[in-house]
C-alpha cells in the first residue's frame, strides 16, 4: 500500500509579488527550494495564513537569494503581496517506509534561510 505524506514544507513566507497575467504557478527563491528539496514543476499545496485560501499549483524558480515568493496566474487571486503562506509538497511511499520518513521543514526569516 502507498500513502501520501508530507515531504517538504516552507512555513510562513511572505508574498512579494502577485501577477494575475502570468501563465501560472508559484515562484519560489531557489535557496528556499534547495533547503526543502523542491524542484521546478513540482506540485505544491499553498495555504494562505491571512485569508484561509488554499490552492494547488506548481513551482517555478525565482532568483536565488532574492527572497521572492510570487503568486502567478489564477493563483494570484488567492494571495496578495504581504500575505503569509505555508507551502507544502507531498510524496507517495510505502506504508512502512512512511513510518520512519522525516519531512524537511523550514521556518525562514524574511523569506531567507539564515
Amino acid at each position: 500500500m502507498l500513502i501520501q505524506i508530507l515531504k517538504s514544507k516552507i512555513h510562513k513566507v511572505k508574498v512579494t509579488e502577485s501577477n494575475l497575467n502570468y501563465i501560472g504557478s508559484i515562484g519560489i527563491d531557489e535557496d528556499l527550494m534547495d533547503a526543502v528539496n523542491l524542484i521546478e514543476n513540482e506540485k505544491v499545496h499553498v495555504v494562505n495564513l491571512n485569508n484561509g485560501e488554499r490552492v494547488e499549483t506548481y513551482v517555478i524558480k525565482a532568483p536565488r537569494g532574492s527572497g521572492s515568493i510570487t503568486m502567478n496566474g489564477p493563483a494570484a487571486r488567492k494571495a496578495q503581496v504581504d500575505d503569509y503562506l505555508i507551502i507544502m509538497s507531498y510524496a507517495l511511499m510505502d506504508f512502512n517506509e512512511a513510518k520512519t520518513f522525516n519531512p524537511t521543514i523550514i521556518f525562514p526569516t524574511d523569506n531567507k534561510i539564515l
